[in-house]
């Protein structure tokens, strides 16, 4: 059986799987993210997830690993630099992982983006399945994209096209983890939806974690302030889709990440403001649609890409030579 590994390492969670060529996963496993311990603990997290894969028979028709990583990363050295995990600067995590007792004498981890990582599993088996120009987004405990363009997947220089989480939406906002004013992120992200949710007010009921899960739960019922929170994230997200389609023309736009959880109380907004900064003829009426390959899409990607580099039959998911 050919068998291909997949990382998938973000604020919250690392996870790890082994894929088949059909892109269903065959085992998976999962560690929190230690996102504000050393270097050394997160790595010693991630090789845990590693041991627990190689353990599974199946790990032995291990063909290729594809590590898809909050970044930014550098797919060319090898290295991440998420915004969200502040011990990680120019962290050699393809280098890191290559050096796993386990790993295959000769098998070099492929590097991607995680926001990128899901636009290549929405483009192969997802919703973009078929679409020549498409930008894709996680909306999460931070907001990334990809873009499909020519119908095949767009990555960048080093990896990083499409991280449309760090456009600035507004010039005299307030200063993102970035170093710029006015991210997406600093809207539309999970933590900020709720953080705004509480400065206007709301407090989660007993019991309850303050989540973006929970101010959605609140909007549902009607609260004004759940509400405004997700408006506000929506007016951003609007303002940079409607940006990136001017710039590069675009057929559809498929938004997955666990703040897309949230259904129609963040795509009904959404929607609704596009109208707001889609003005341009060739701009106007773009679908936005949900994932479909909902939290594993990170995984699947990582698989489909990795395997592109040996030319396996996710090859059409593959990057731009």
């Amino acid at each position: 059986m050919t068998v291909y590994g997949a990382l998938d390492i973000g604020g919250t969670k690392i996870a790890g799987a082994l894929v088949d060529d059909s892109g269903a996963l065959l085992v998976r496993a999962q560690r929190p993210t230690p996102a504000q311990k050393s270097a050394g603990e997160l790595m010693a997290a991630v090789a845990s997830v590693l041991d627990e894969l190689a353990a599974h028979p199946v790990w032995d028709g291990l063909t290729c690993l594809g590590i898809a990583s909050a970044g930014p990363v550098d797919t060319a050295a090898g290295t991440v630099s998420p915004v969200n995990i502040p011990a990680w600067r120019h962290f050699p995590l393809t280098g890191q992982v290559a050096a796993h007792p386990r790993l295959p004498a000769g098998l070099r981890p492929v590097l991607i983006g995680d926001a990128v990582a899901m636009t290549a599993a929405e483009h192969w088996l997802g919703a973009a399945k078929g679409s020549e120009n498409a930008l894709c987004m996680v909306v999460s405990t931070g907001v990334g994209g990809g873009l499909v363009l020519g119908g095949r997947l767009h990555t960048g220089r080093t990896g990083n096209a499409g991280h449309i989480g760090h456009i600035s939406v507004d010039l005299d906002g307030s200063m993102c983890p970035c170093g710029a004013p006015g991210c997406v992120e600093g809207f539309a992200s999970g933590t900020a939806i709720a953080a705004h949710a509480q400065a206007a007010g709301w407090s989660a009921p007993a019991g309850v974690a303050p989540t973006a899960a929970a101010v959605a739960e609140a909007a549902r019922a009607g609260d004004a302030r759940a509400l405004g929170a997700y408006e506000r994230a929506a007016q951003a997200l609007a303002a940079a889709i409607s940006a990136t389609a001017a710039l590069v023309e675009l057929d559809l736009v498929v938004i997955g990440g666990g703040v897309a959880q949230a259904g129609d109380t963040l795509f009904a907004p959404l929607r609704r403001r596009m109208a707001d900064y889609a003005v341009l003829d060739f701009t106007r009426g773009l679908p936005i649609v949900p994932a479909r390959l909902a939290l594993d899409a990170g995984l699947i990607g990582a698989a489909a890409v990795a395997s592109a580099q040996i030319g396996a039959p996710a090859l059409a998911a593959g990057p731009r030579p």
